[in-house]
């Protein structure tokens, strides 16, 4: 097994163990079950947000909300063929580490008295919105990064997360109880921000489209149906319950609906094929319960509900069609799952709608459920425009904050080292074993003979190379051989391309005549030939040569250098 293979299996288990270790002790010394557990209560002394007060909370609300984020969301990334089953695992790791760490971030904000984190079974709740957002953002670079990158995504992002929430809902006073903005927006554009940190230009477009076999479709079929079941009730897990809860609960349910044939009216429209698959009707309904995120609890009529699904479910066809290609040509922001088209778009809209609800709120139109979904305005605190002002300033803050925690967290996955790294350690992928122990010989010899044909410098017969087979001044040991001897390269290489590679870049003294020496690999003669191109390359304004252990990536360095030369 190569030694970086075990390097990336011990740098994920060791950074699990710690994690764990440090998780376990903050809760030994902080975290204590709060005396209303039982009932969901949140006491009085404690400085609790609106999201976490619930004076009847049941089990049914709880297990929901805990189905929806494990099921809904894990099979949600299952649609890619290569990194299908390994997603899955990785969202279940992401969920386990972030529901952990977002007890104690927001037990900090939230449930902190003397000393101790009071939680209950809502905070875990609260916790399981916190995760939901941290998987809407894997899902953008969900298939290029390894655990170890998503370990570190989720540590910064529930922080963030926590932070942005806190914001918004307690100390301007946001209604967002389904996280049209807390959640949706925040998760997407967090996501795409990291992606877009750890764009790498100069690979070839991943293949991570849906697979034509029938496996993605089940699993995205699975997903469906688990968002029709299980999204009413997170979207209404926060509201108070046999009040507001029927509202959020039916115009979830009639966005779904509207949504759905949205998708069936535009789809074959805009696409030739014109025959829809599971995946397009799973990115309709996130797209349609996105938007009732905060606009759930305040729409008075069906009518208005299925409005907004249908306006809902024409942003995914529109967005995978004209958006999603700019993303990917022009800002280099590479959207695995389309989260920007199905998570980002539909919050945005659900937080519009949202402001001109608040707007419009007045005490005719709510009777006594005002004081449920506008209780600063019922109280007289504030007026309908500041609750609307509030609504909408609260959209550039979720994304000012997204933006700068999504760079600040690719640039931290960049110092680990592990963003730009071809062989990085995915789980269940079909070419696991390849990417774990690099290109295999055929490969690289084959993309040798290929690169050899950029640049052919003209022979020169003279003393640099014994037998007159000199291809430059100054050989380095190992390459002066006949052809096919003590090159370094791979069977069916050929010595020729050595030739020609190292002469492109060595100086040696004129006349002056290498002496035989051990065969040297190609990679160590590089790194010795590459010595003399460094200044040049620093007056180019270019980067140093990659590692030279990486025998492809050395090759077509020197290559392109060649070229250059």
């Amino acid at each position: 097994m190569p030694e970086h293979t075990a390097a990336s299996r011990l740098r994920l288990s060791g950074l699990c163990f710690l994690l764990q270790i440090l998780t376990i002790l903050l809760f030994a010394v902080f975290v204590r079950y709060s005396p209303e557990s039982s009932l969901g209560l949140c006491s009085q002394q404690l400085n609790c947000s609106w999201r976490n007060k619930d004076s009847d909370f049941q089990h049914p609300r709880f297990r929901d909300v805990h189905l929806q984020s494990l099921l809904g969301f894990g099979l949600l990334v299952a649609f890619l063929g290569r990194y299908g089953p390994g997603s899955v695992a990785i969202s279940i790791l992401v969920v386990a580490f972030a529901i952990q760490w977002a007890i104690l971030i927001q037990g900090f904000l939230y449930f902190f008295l003397n000393g101790k984190i009071y939680v209950g079974a809502q905070s875990m709740v609260s916790a399981d919105f916190c995760a939901a957002a941290i998987l809407i953002a894997t899902g953008a670079v969900v298939g290029r990064v390894n655990p170890v990158q998503m370990l570190l995504l989720t540590l910064l992002g529930v922080t963030l997360f926590t932070l942005n929430e806190y914001i918004l809902l307690s100390l301007m006073g946001l209604r967002d109880s389904g996280g049209s903005l807390t959640v949706h927006t925040f998760g997407a554009y967090f996501g795409l921000m990291v992606s877009r940190i750890l764009h790498e230009p100069h690979m070839e477009k991943r293949k991570e489209q849906q697979d034509t076999g029938h496996e993605p479709d089940f699993f995205a079929a699975v997903g469906t149906i688990f968002l029709w079941i299980f999204w009413p009730s997170f979207t209404s897990a926060t509201t108070t319950r046999d009040t507001a809860e029927p509202w959020a609960v039916l115009n979830t349910y009639f966005s779904l609906a509207a949504s759905t044939l949205a998708t069936f009216v535009l789809w074959p429209v805009l696409h030739a094929e014109g025959t829809l698959r599971m995946v397009q009707l799973q990115d309709a309904t996130l797209a349609s319960v996105a938007v009732m995120g905060m606009a759930g609890e305040m729409l008075v009529t069906p009518f208005g509900a299925l409005i907004t699904g249908f306006l809902a479910g024409l942003i995914p066809p529109l967005g995978f069609r004209f958006l999603t290609p700019v993303l990917r040509s022009r800002l280099k922001i590479q959207d695995t799952c389309g989260v920007q088209n199905v998570h980002g778009l539909p919050g945005i809209l659900g937080s519009l709608l949202g402001t001109l609800l608040a707007a419009l709120a007045t005490a005719d139109a709510y009777g006594g459920r005002l004081e449920l979904v506008f209780p600063l305005v019922a109280q007289g605190s504030r007026t309908a425009p500041d609750q609307a002002l509030c609504q909408l300033s609260a959209l550039p803050v979720t994304l000012l904050l997204a933006a700068l925690g999504g760079c600040l967290t690719g640039e931290f996955c960049l110092w680990w080292r592990v963003a730009r790294s071809k062989r990085i350690d995915r789980f269940g992928g079909k070419n696991q074993e390849q990417a774990q122990s690099g290109p295999s010989p055929s490969a690289v010899a084959g993309r040798v003979q290929r690169c050899s044909a950029l640049h052919k410098p003209p022979r020169r017969r003279g003393r640099g190379c014994p037998q007159g087979r000199g291809w430059g001044r100054g050989c380095p040991p190992g390459l002066e051989q006949p052809p096919g001897q003590g090159s370094g390269l791979p069977p069916g290489a050929g010595a020729p391309v050595a030739h020609r590679l190292a002469a492109a870049r060595c100086q040696g003294k004129p006349g002056e005549r290498s002496r035989a020496g051990p065969a040297a690999p190609l990679s160590d003669a590089l790194t010795r030939c590459s010595a003399s191109s460094g200044a040049v390359l620093k007056m180019k304004g270019l980067r140093s040569p990659p590692d030279t252990r990486d025998l492809e990536n050395t090759v077509l360095w020197e290559v392109k250098l060649g070229v250059w030369w």
